[in-house]
């Protein structure tokens, strides 16, 4: 008997397990390292992935939220992630008829209160291997901008300042 409850806990344990590996919980820290929330990524159904905003302490407004290529966070302005995860090379915005990046998403709400509870969901990376996977070349920074993104303006959106970032790595 102890042998079946001893295996039943090993085999949800490992369940348990194989749920948290399939999500990826990232901090998002401001210009001066300052803790500004988290998301939470995980597959969507469908395909791609599913990034659940807990965000404080933004300005209200429209903001921009896009993957970047490199897993570096460095402030003051976070140039140091380089550009829009972009592995197909095409332009950016998910109006324009020659994009969009991987990394281009919906734009997300920031209450007057500086607060953000979103779900955005992004279609065209994934959680695996593949080349748009937002592991891939050792990982992607997750980035909010100062502005909306206007959905088709290249190479950025016009989404301006990067305002938080926080590393995607395995």
């Amino acid at each position: 008997m102890t042998r079946l409850f001893t295996g039943l806990a090993l085999a949800i344990m490992i369940g348990g397990a194989a749920v948290s590996a399939q999500m990826k919980h990232v901090s998002l820290k401001d210009a001066k390292g300052a803790d500004v929330g988290m998301a939470m990524i995980s597959p969507a159904k469908g395909g791609g992935v599913s990034i659940d905003l807990d965000l404080h302490g933004l300005p209200p407004g429209e903001h921009a939220l896009h993957f970047h290529a490199a897993a570096k966070c460095e402030g003051p302005d976070f140039t140091s992630a380089t550009g829009h995860f972009n592995p197909a090379m095409k332009k950016h915005g998910m109006e324009n008829p020659d994009g969009p990046h991987a990394g281009d998403m919906s734009n997300f709400t920031v209450d007057a209160k500086g607060a953000a509870k979103a779900t955005i969901v992004n279609k065209n990376v994934t959680m695996g291997a593949e080349a748009n996977s937002i592991y891939a070349n050792g990982g992607t920074a997750l980035m909010i901008h100062a502005a909306a993104d206007d959905m088709k303006s290249d190479p950025a959106g016009n989404a301006g300042a990067r305002i938080a970032c926080g590393t995607i790595t395995h």
